[in-house]
């Protein structure tokens, strides 16, 4: 959610930040990339020398998590536990397309309905039209909706210096949508690429349509208690972290040599279903996993989120399937996943597509340090550069 300032590439801090990122290539449909198969490292040297790296940068401190055939690992720097929960930000965006695929399983709605079906009048103004966008180009971020996350009068009351100030208002998700439909459009649906938060506000919407409940409830009883997630959750309006977890904190602003404020207690309503659960390491890699070996969606389901969009030219490398994003690693590794980050906390979680390796990682600052190189370590084995 926030705008994170990290070593990671435009599109990878994208999925975490989903803030000011602007996506060039033109998306067309296509099919899932062939998965190659590649050694399973089995050695986290490299993960903690990654963790450590951050520590070193100014980062509080630092957790990751991974899991290979089985056995699991974990490493912290600084001051860290190995069993902290914390926000995951944009990686909710993957529990709530979760949802969405499960009801068209069950026939209670096509990801090609638009939006206007489900949301009459809530998508217009400023060229903005429901009508013309569907569920589906929600998910996959090609509905050209403006993120309100972008909205500088929003950016400086929730990610700026009035947070202080308004830390504990509420934000109704519709009102989120207006802040939106303030701005027009970044293009027409299914011409291009950007990612919007919105996007995941209106999903979550659509759930609550569909089920008469919000949405929450609909991830606690489809996934979060059939999986026994007991980390993980949606707070709604709780404005505190459960135990055990580590404080959160923020420059507030681009400045990295500005004052650091503690941001752990926030209410996540400005979030939405586009970034406020908590989790933690272990069970987001039970998430991840259970979602990619099948245990979560039919076949055909499972097809759909893994269907890809290019996100940019410049990244082929890297592309955006419904509510879950495809890297190909320097080291020929693919991983499926998000990213997320949201108020002094920026989160990973990744797997291989057969579920043996599974990583993820977290760290307590959004000013400095490089989540991106705890990926490339893990999955790759790659040791970060001494500075």
């Amino acid at each position: 959610m926030t705008a994170t300032r990290t070593t990671r590439t435009v599109v990878a801090a994208a999925l975490a930040a989903g803030l000011t990122v602007t996506a060039l290539a033109a998306p067309a449909l296509a099919a899932n990339p062939a998965a190659a198969p590649a050694p399973v490292r089995k050695d986290h040297t490299a993960t903690q020398a990654a963790l450590d790296a951050n520590a070193a940068a100014g980062v509080p401190g630092a957790v990751a998590q991974a899991r290979v055939d089985g056995r699991s690992w974990t490493g912290t720097a600084g001051d860290r536990g190995g069993d902290d929960r914390y926000r995951v930000g944009s990686i909710t965006k993957t529990f709530v397309s979760t949802v969405l695929l499960q009801l068209q399983a069950e026939g209670r709605l096509d990801l090609d309905d638009p939006v206007e079906k489900w949301l009459p009048g809530l998508v217009r103004g400023n060229g903005h039209d429901g009508r013309k966008i569907t569920v589906r180009q929600l998910l996959n971020h090609t509905s050209g909706v403006y993120s309100y996350t972008e909205d500088p009068g929003f950016q400086q009351k929730v990610f700026g210096p009035g947070f202080l100030e308004h830390r504990y208002d509420t934000w109704k998700p519709r009102d989120l949508v207006a802040v939106a439909t303030g701005h027009a459009p970044e293009f027409a649906p299914g011409t291009s690429w950007s990612y919007s938060n919105t996007n995941f506000v209106l999903a979550g919407l659509v759930i609550e349509e569909v089920t008469g409940r919000p949405y929450g409830k609909a991830v606690e009883n489809r996934i979060i208690k059939p999986l026994k997630l007991r980390a993980t959750s949606v707070p709604g309006t709780r404005v505190n972290l459960p135990r055990p977890s580590s404080r959160a904190y923020s420059t507030l602003g681009p400045d990295a040599s500005a004052p650091v404020h503690d941001v752990t207690a926030l209410n996540p309503s400005l979030a939405h279903a586009a970034g406020e659960m908590i989790s933690d390491s272990a069970d987001l890699q039970t998430f991840y996993r259970a979602l990619l070996k099948g245990r979560l969606l039919p076949k055909a389901e499972l097809r759909e989120l893994t269907t890809t969009v290019p996100v940019s030219a410049e990244y082929p490398d890297f592309r955006y399937g419904l509510g879950i994003s495809w890297q190909k690693l320097s080291c020929g590794t693919e991983i499926w996943g998000h990213g997320g980050g949201i108020h002094g906390s920026n989160s990973e979680a990744y797997t291989t597509r057969d579920g043996r390796h599974t990583l993820a990682a977290n760290i307590n600052a959004d000013w400095t340090g490089d989540t991106q190189a705890v990926i490339d370590a893990e999955f790759c084995g790659t040791v970060p550069a001494k500075k």
